[in-house]
């Protein structure tokens, strides 16, 4: 946890010195998220006698907790603070929230006494309770697994009218076999609650009295269990509930999912008589009435002595009028006998119910299944003290002798459990292997997981002892259809749905339906067809052993392909929102297959899949793994088709922009798929915007280079490309400075291109566009119309990374059209957004913008931090020089703030100079504001003036959006009088991008 406070209040893992920074962390913590008053932090920091200047001493205290924990976001508004945390990083909100279902785990985050201010001892109170209860839920489900006792009756003597506890008293002296204690708990129990409150125990406890006097006693054979049982605590409670309403259960599932150890846990909270019988050693359906006549210590039974008396009559006697619990555990490979003896049963003896477990179900009338689903899993990146929390890696550990976690193995750890699908006996299996392999070597090696894992338990079944023997079991059980399903459908590593397997597989609904019983396919909500990753392993091993790799990787890659290539051309119109969901949902088995494809040296392949599938990447969030795979794909030896090779190129350079590709091998890309391209009209339209997008990304190229190749098509017949033409056009008259009014009047001409044919993506980036030059007019209320447009129909599409810049704009406009509260909120959402998406250069697009606003805001300790934390994750052979400029720039701007005028002057220089490089005229203007803001602070209006003047000039018209112009302005006017200032500011009116260098 970031933050702990059940215990003595903890930052980070670091203790928190001093009993008021503790008083503030506890209840900012209480309320993670949310807004604390200041007067409630007050009161709770300082209580009945607060400072005279109690808010100059909160603000003080707060930032004394910013400098104890610089990790954490602690934020000011106009009413109070608040801790920008989620709940799951505060150790009492896990609590809570896993108290009720989870106790073991929950109880792990209580480290001692709470030290909550008195403001907040309703918490207090509300977590003891659930502490009380979870303790309780922990003794009761432990009761019969070890001595509780003394426990239960420190509980007592905290309560001591607590039925709940003296019943857990009683059953505890029961199983010591101190019935006669027992007795005189409840007696005792009844006199006090007579005397004290005039009231009688409960029915439930008086049945408890009854069955002690009685003596009635559980009976059974259930095996007492050598480890812990983990993980598992709320399917016990939901498999026993069901056993009070259903005659049968079966419980379901893949070899090694924990269905043995889950019947057991069950059938031990079921009063009366619990029988267990293991099938697994019985090889003839025959013997299965024999078997459970063993197991319920009847072998010899009289009945079977008579002539004429076969086992299956002697076994309906013995259960005839019993009630009981019958366990048929392993029923699997005798599943046709197990049944037929199971439905006999039931309609023998009435007060029977049966609990089986099987990798399949029985299939009789009355079965109600329950799946025993895997283990949950910790996300990937989750830290030590999250992870711990689930149920995966508590067994982990807890089978791991001596392996402790710690947030640098945590990471393989984590990986350990998600390779192994959270299945319990794997994991067992490969919490052995951690005493002779250091986790992270175990994590690397599970690729190789059936010659891995064999280190199991001697004493169990030899199908459990390895990882194979568990899978072959089940292969062993199949007929030839089903092995044929399941070794082809191995190569789905994103699952598929019915239409594909019987495509691919050759599989008929029978089989596939065999399979799902079998718990060796999972049906999803959505439709679609699983297979865990262990079975899923298994399978291509037998795949390769059938010779039938090659043929079904083609015949997978044939199916996605057509999918692709339907898919694209409706990437670019109205049925975009049909189609992506599409291919989002096949996107791991294209990833697999182009990857397949470089692997096998299938150059043909692998650039026909790239082609279909580059504008897909861009459009969906997957442009950096989309660069990084056609760059593989353009550097394949081989040939391929001329145009699939040229869009291989051509999307490795567009993914590559935001997708952390170097700039010249970007270049080297655009080149490339050029050459290709020459001397034909391709029929793509990627390929004839190709062109023009090369020249925006060439340094030789003329000025005027782009907007001479991409003007023709404005009149190709692809309305798409021509709505894209026009909106690439107006970019470039800004970058160039041309006229604002023209470049307006062509992004409105895109806007209107791409409303016609209904295609978001465009619509987004135009609105956006024209948000910004809105704002630039200084029209911000229409500036934040567009761009709230913009940004909806962005995430409609799901564009991920597009979407944080685009809210810290929205952020930026808000603030310059007086929203000061909404833009604070809504830049929290771009952080939020660019944590999500998790790519270097989104994250430092934020990271910049919320270093503009605190310095806006005049926090420039904030602002620096911010800069810090943008130039870092741009630090990067793709960073732009346009990010690099305005990096420096804004360093200029903070330095020249705080007084470090000759810092600024350092930073504003290299500002222009990377500028004028990037060949950007909105950015080379920004720089030059930034050069005027110095020479104003160090007393040079003149020159500001002249500046301002340059920076119009490069741009083609004034930035109203840059909100230092205003006072820099209003400034130098003051200082050189109307006149004074209009000669300054029009002597700079040559200034061009080309010569701005010269002004440094």
């Amino acid at each position: 946890m970031e933050i702990a406070v059940l215990g003595p209040v903890e930052l980070c893992g670091r203790a928190v010195s001093g009993a008021r920074l503790g008083a503030l962390v506890t209840l900012l913590a209480l309320d993670a998220g949310r807004v604390v008053s200041a007067d409630r932090l007050i009161d709770g920091v300082w209580g009945e006698q607060p400072p005279a200047a109690a808010g100059n001493a909160l603000q003080a205290l707060v930032s004394r907790l910013r400098r104890a924990a610089p990790e954490l976001t602690v934020e000011a508004t106009p009413h109070g603070y608040r801790l920008a945390v989620e709940p799951e990083q505060v150790d009492a909100h896990v609590f809570a929230r896993l108290a009720p279902t989870d106790p073991v785990a929950a109880l792990r985050f209580w480290r001692g006494d709470l030290e909550f201010p008195e403001v907040a001892r309703a918490d207090a109170v509300r977590l003891e309770r659930l502490r009380r209860q979870a303790l309780k839920q922990r003794l009761a489900d432990e009761l019969g697994k070890r001595p509780v006792l003394g426990e239960v009756e420190a509980l007592l003597t905290a309560d001591p009218l607590d039925e709940s506890l003296v019943a857990l008293q009683m059953r505890a002296l029961r199983d010591e076999g101190d019935q006669g204690r027992a007795l005189e708990a409840y007696e005792s129990f009844r006199a006090r609650l007579a005397d004290e409150l005039g009231a009688d125990p409960s029915p439930e406890l008086r049945e408890l009295h009854l069955k002690l006097l009685r003596g009635e006693t559980k009976r059974g054979n259930l095996p007492a269990e050598v480890s812990s049982f983990v993980g598992r605590e709320s399917d016990v409670t939901a498999v026993r509930d069901l056993l009070r309403s259903h005659r049968l259960v079966t419980l379901i599932g893949p070899g090694g999912s924990g269905k043995t150890r889950l019947s057991v846990e069950a059938g031990a909270g079921v009063p009366g008589e619990v029988w267990r019988v293991e099938l697994a050693p019985v090889t003839d359906p025959a013997e299965i009435p024999q078997a459970i006549l063993s197991a319920l210590g009847r072998r010899g039974h009289a009945v079977l002595d008579r002539p004429g008396r076969s086992a299956r009559t002697g076994l309906r006697e013995v259960i005839a009028g019993r009630t009981m619990l019958l366990i048929l555990d392993n029923c699997e490979h005798l599943i046709a006998g197990a049944a037929e003896v199971a439905d006999e049963l039931l309609r023998a003896a009435p007060t029977l119910t049966l609990l089986a477990t099987s990798r399949e179900p029985l299939g009789i009338a009355g079965e109600r299944l329950f799946p025993v689903e895997p283990l949950a899993l910790p996300p990937v990146g989750a830290a030590a003290s999250s992870a711990c929390a689930y149920p995966a890696v508590r067994l982990l550990l807890d089978r791991a002798a001596g392996f402790v976690l710690t947030e640098e193995n945590t990471p393989a750890a984590v990986r350990v459990c998600r390779a192994l699908d959270g299945m319990p006996l794997a994991i067992e299996l490969a919490a052995a292997r951690l005493r002779t392999l250091p986790v992270t070597v175990l994590a690397d090696r599970l690729a190789d997981r059936f010659r891995l894992l064999t280190g199991g338990s001697r004493t169990a079944l030899p199908r459990h002892q390895t990882l194979r023997a568990v899978v072959d079991w089940s292969w062993d059980l199949l007929g030839e259809p089903e092995r044929r399903l399941w070794r082809r459908f191995a190569l789905f590593h994103g699952g598929a749905e019915l239409a594909a397997i019987e495509r691919v597989c050759g599989a008929d609904v029978d089989t596939v339906a065999a399979l799902v019983d079998k718990s060796l396919l999972v049906l999803g909500p959505d439709g679609r067809y699983r297979m865990l990753e262990t079975i899923r392993e298994y399978g291509l091993e037998r795949l390769a052993e059938a010779g039938e790799s090659e043929s079904q990787r083609l015949a997978v890659t044939r199916w996605l392909l057509d999918l692709a290539a339907t898919a694209d051309p409706h990437l670019r119109d109205s049925d975009q929102l049909v189609w992506l969901p599409r291919l989002a949902t096949e996107h791991d088995n294209m990833q697999a297959s182009v990857r397949a494809a470089i692997d096998a040296g299938d150059r043909v392949t692998a650039a026909a899949l790239v082609a279909r599938l580059g504008w897909y990447w861009w459009l969906s969030g997957h442009r950096p793994e989309g660069a990084q795979l056609a760059v593989e794909v353009a550097a394949m030896p081989g040939d391929a088709a001329d145009e699939d090779v040229a869009l291989v190129h051509t999307y490795a350079a567009i993914n590559g922009l935001e997708g952390g590709l170097p700039v010249d091998l970007i270049e080297m890309n655009f080149r490339a798929a050029q050459r290709l391209s020459a001397g034909r009209l391709p029929e793509h339209p990627a390929l004839r915007l190709l062109p023009a997008l090369a020249a925006m990304f060439d340094e030789r190229a003329a000025p005027g280079d782009g907007f001479a190749l991409i003007e023709p098509l404005f009149d190709d017949p692809d309305p798409w490309l021509r709505a894209v033409a026009k909106l690439f056009t107006s970019q470039l008259r800004l970058n160039f400075g041309h006229s604002a009014e023209v470049a307006e009047a062509e992004m409105r001409e895109a806007l209107e291109g791409f409303r016609t044919i209904g295609e978001r993506w465009g619509l987004g980036f135009a609105l956006s566009a024209l948000g910004d030059m809105a704002a630039a007019q200084g029209d911000f209320t229409r500036a934040v119309s567009w761009q709230r447009e913009a940004i909806a129909l962005v995430r409609e599409v799901g564009i991920r990374e597009d979407l944080p810049q685009m809210v810290v704009k929205l952020a930026h406009q808000l603030w310059l059209a007086g929203e000061a509260d909404e833009a604070r909120a809504t830049l929290k959402q771009a952080r939020q957004a660019a944590e999500e998406v998790d790519l270097p250069e989104v994250i430092a697009s934020v990271a910049y913008g919320t270093a503009t606003f605190a310095r806006m805001e005049g926090d420039l300790e904030e602002a620096r931090r911010c800069m810090d934390a943008a130039v870092h994750w741009m630090r990067h052979p793709s960073a732009l020089p346009q990010f690099r400029a305005m990096a420096s720039h804004t360093r200029g701007l903070i330095d020249a703030a705080g007084g470090d005028l000759a810092g600024a002057r350092r930073s504003h220089t290299d500002a222009v100079r990377t500028a004028v490089e990037s060949r950007d005229s909105p950015v080379i203007a920004l720089t030059l504001v930034g050069l005027a803001e110095l020479e104003l602070r160090e007393n040079n209006p003149e020159r500001a003036a002249f500046l301002l003047g340059a920076s119009d000039a490069v741009r083609g018209s004034r930035d109203l959006s840059v909100p230092d112009v205003d006072r820099i302005t209003g400034e130098a006017r003051a200082a050189l009088g109307e006149a004074g200032f209009a000669s300054a500011y029009r002597r700079a009116s040559g200034t061009t991008m080309f010569t701005a260098a010269e002004l440094v």
